[in-house]
């Protein structure tokens, strides 16, 4: 069903496609400066020292030619005056050896590959990935240990380094999830503890050390002096203590003997038959409006992502402001949720209304019998809200729809494109219902609401009573409104919500088809039924 008033002339295209092409832009200038990680002298002492860097060791191990999806890759760049680029870790999903798989590796051109604060959040992030899709992950280790600076953010907490061993003893133990440690360098103190819990250790001759304390740390503790190969070397692991189970020669050796274990691993699945979609990507950039506020068409959207064929919209006439389908995604069968916007007569697109709600939750419950993985599209401002409402019984039907979806076992993966505001967030598989794959573009705007709507719940008494005196706004209130309006417009940059983890990635719309499927196809090894993400039983 189209909007009326989303329609597109050649002068909107031109004008939505430079607004989307600034914004990738913007995007891919800071992207590449944080692939460089410490800079080019770091890189090339990384080389002197016979390694490769960990961006080097990735393309090495994954796929040639297949997508790489990074995770995380904007998480602290606006932190620490920007000394800690991808928080000193990459952490991604893509191929090996055809199989689906979950990386992270230490980058130690960015202090030696130490531990922020913000490294513990990726780790645990990509073991999450792992654990709630049932994914093999390799550990490719080249860390100095914690940055003891920020000890206190790192060390002590629920979620601090103790979680990625507590996750690392579950998926060993309980849930069988693979997973292979490369130690390509230091791998030092309580770091030790991940290699260790995993289920092969392999490490690179002459580079590779692990320890609980280094030369430094045990000559201060016993008075003992002792190189770092015979403390902690590959030879020593291998040969006399037995911790480690393969030796490399060197960083191209190792990576070719993980490529081997994961040949070891059931062989994926054969990918099904897909057909393009009905229109081409090339156009995506001139859908959405420069202006967040206005209307556009989604049907736009989906069918440049999805496959041409067999999509079919479910109740098209009845609650038409939420589009529920049933598609597929090169070749993947999925279950669509996606909010339409602008005026759909006498209802308002993005608003999610009482009988909206139910037949969401109707769809996800559909959805979860069959067993189809459910990708939501997020362009949703919240839940409709009045005396009409209210009398409705909107509560109730929003926590239907919040309920049904939260207790969804089949995949979920959450692409935001505009809006993500308020309650129709949560209800839209918002991260802190534990989707399988949270995506952003560039244009996408989270937060509980927009600048002007703050402005208008924090300000509004004082400018009535400034009506009703009828007197000039005075320059403090109006400093005040201005910097409510810049604080929301910082918080609802897609930026800075990646930066803080409130989505695995901003993705170039052109790319979503693909990032997609890597999705699905990472969250497809999960078996139909199983314990949801934490449970171990």
């Amino acid at each position: 069903m189209a909007v009326n008033d989303g329609t597109n002339n050649e002068a909107q295209d031109t004008a939505r496609s430079a607004h989307m092409r600034h914004l990738v832009d913007t995007l891919q200038h800071l992207e590449h400066k944080l692939r460089e990680g410490g800079g080019p002298q770091k890189i090339e002492k990384q080389h002197g020292a016979g390694k490769l860097t960990a961006r080097e060791r990735i393309q090495a191990l994954f796929d040639p030619g297949a997508h790489f999806q990074e995770i995380g890759l904007l998480i602290a760049y606006d932190l620490y005056e920007g000394q800690a680029p991808a928080a000193g870790v990459v952490t991604g999903i893509g191929h090996i050896e055809g199989r689906p798989a979950v990386v992270v590796a230490n980058d130690a051109t960015v202090k030696a590959g130490a531990w922020w604060p913000e490294t513990i959040t990726k780790i645990l992030r990509a073991q999450e990935i792992a654990i709630r899709n049932r994914a093999p992950i390799v550990y490719l280790v080249d860390s100095a240990g914690v940055n003891l600076p920020y000890q206190d953010g790192i060390f002590p907490g629920q979620y601090g380094a103790g979680r990625i061993f507590f996750y690392n003893s579950l998926m060993r133990r309980k849930l069988h999830v693979p997973q292979i440690s490369a130690v390509m360098g230091p791998c030092i103190a309580g770091g030790a503890y991940l290699p260790a819990l995993s289920d092969f250790i392999i490490m690179v001759e002459k580079t590779s050390f692990m320890g609980l304390g280094g030369p430094n740390l045990v000559k201060g503790a016993t008075g003992q002096l002792i190189d770092q190969e015979t403390l902690g070397g590959a030879h020593l692991h291998t040969a006399t203590s037995g911790v480690a189970h393969y030796t490399a020669k060197d960083d191209a050796d190792c990576l070719a003997m993980i490529r081997a274990r994961f040949r070891q691993l059931p062989a994926p699945p054969p990918a099904p038959v897909a057909t393009p979609p009905a229109h081409s990507p090339e156009g995506i950039y001139s859908i959405l409006p420069a202006d967040h506020r206005l209307p556009y068409n989604i049907e736009d959207v989906l069918h440049r992502i999805l496959d041409r064929d067999d999509f079919a919209e479910f109740q098209p006439e009845y609650a038409p402001e939420m589009l529920c389908a049933t598609a597929r995604l090169s070749g993947h069968p999925v279950a669509v949720v996606a909010n339409r916007r602008g005026f759909l007569k006498p209802r308002i697109g993005g608003i999610i209304y009482t009988e909206t709600a139910r037949k969401v939750a109707y769809f996800v419950e559909l959805a979860e019998r069959q067993g189809t993985p459910i990708v939501y599209v997020q362009d949703v401002s919240g839940f409709m809200v009045g005396q009409d409402a209210e009398s409705g019984g909107i509560i109730r039907a929003g926590a239907e729809m919040v309920e049904t979806m939260s207790c969804a076992t089949v995949p979920r993966i959450v692409l935001t494109v505009n809006h993500a505001s308020g309650a129709g967030y949560y209800a839209m598989a918002g991260q802190g219902f534990d989707p399988n794959f949270t995506f952003s573009w560039p244009t996408a705007r989270i937060g509980v609401m927009e600048g002007d709507s703050a402005v208008q719940a924090l300000f509004a008494a004082d400018l009535e009573k400034v009506k009703k005196l009828g007197s000039i706004v005075p320059d403090e209130l109006k400093d005040s409104i201005a910097k409510t309006r810049a604080d929301y417009e910082r918080w609802l940059d897609a930026k800075y919500a990646a930066a803080r983890g409130h989505c695995d990635a901003i993705i170039d719309p052109k790319d979503t088809r693909q990032v997609l499927t890597l999705a699905l196809e990472v969250a497809a090894l999960r078996p139909r039924g199983c314990a949801l993400p934490l449970e171990t039983q």
